[in-house]
């Protein structure tokens, strides 16, 4: 294929163009500002998740005082109905002494039940202190991740941008070439990457191998508008003054 040496400088062009869209697709990849993104939503689940097992501990607790609570009223009851037969002063002497005694009993169990009471609402008062201060994490982590993702999205909208540009001055400098030279450029791009470089000083500005004499000399015989090609990676090797020959 013979193409004017300044028609095939322009691959140069696309060829920077191609790396400028290449290092704009591993910048979305790599997006420092998708991976904090991706850092607190882990967070924020890990935080949620320590947020809903104290909800599970303050649910058990509530049932656990609503229980108690139950039994120290049907306690109390029956010592307020065993007081009334006692002031009724209907019964007969041994069931008063049952009584008297029953009376006892209730009110050790009122007591025991009392103190069981009060240290289920001091583990239920910890617990949610606990909830409150997870809480306040998961707010907190909401508010930082808010702001993440607004940074994230502004380096999207400036990668698009970018992109945007980069794919305007491609299809111009595209139009302006043969579409056969573009279709070698594009099959060889789709292959390795690059498809054209700069042969400067003996060395393939694709692969950055330094040419043999033998092929500098096959190089330098072919005429200036001849398309060359790496030996070693068959990038268009584009030919100008920073060449050498």
């Amino acid at each position: 294929m013979n193409v004017e040496p300044a028609v095939q400088a322009k691959l140069l062009s696309i060829a920077s163009v191609d790396n400028e869209l290449n290092r704009l697709a591993h910048r979305r990849r790599t997006l420092p500002e998708q991976q904090e993104v991706d850092r607190l939503q882990a967070e924020r689940a890990s935080r949620k998740d320590a947020a809903v097992a104290v909800e599970i501990v303050l649910d058990d607790l509530d049932r656990d005082i609503h229980k108690i609570e139950g039994e120290i009223e049907a306690v109390r009851q029956r010592a307020q109905r065993d007081r009334a037969l006692l002031e009724g002063g209907s019964v007969g002497s041994k069931q008063l002494t049952e009584l008297q005694h029953e009376l006892g009993s209730l009110e050790r169990r009122q007591a025991a039940l009392e103190d069981d009471q009060l240290e289920v609402m001091e583990r239920r008062e910890a617990s949610k202190a606990d909830h409150d201060h997870a809480g306040a994490q998961v707010s907190q982590i909401d508010e930082q991740l808010g702001d993440a993702t607004r940074a994230r999205d502004e380096a999207l909208a400036d990668i698009e941008v970018a992109e945007g540009r980069c794919r305007s001055d491609r299809e111009t400098l595209v139009a302006a070439l043969p579409a056969e030279l573009v279709d070698v450029y594009e099959k060889q791009r789709e292959r390795s990457g690059i498809g054209a470089a700069l042969l400067q000083a003996r060395r393939c500005g694709a692969c950055r191998i330094e040419l043999d004499r033998g092929e500098i000399a096959r190089i330098t015989a072919a005429p200036a508008d001849a398309v060359v090609h790496c030996p070693e990676c068959n990038a268009i090797m584009v030919r100008t003054k920073e060449s050498g020959l």
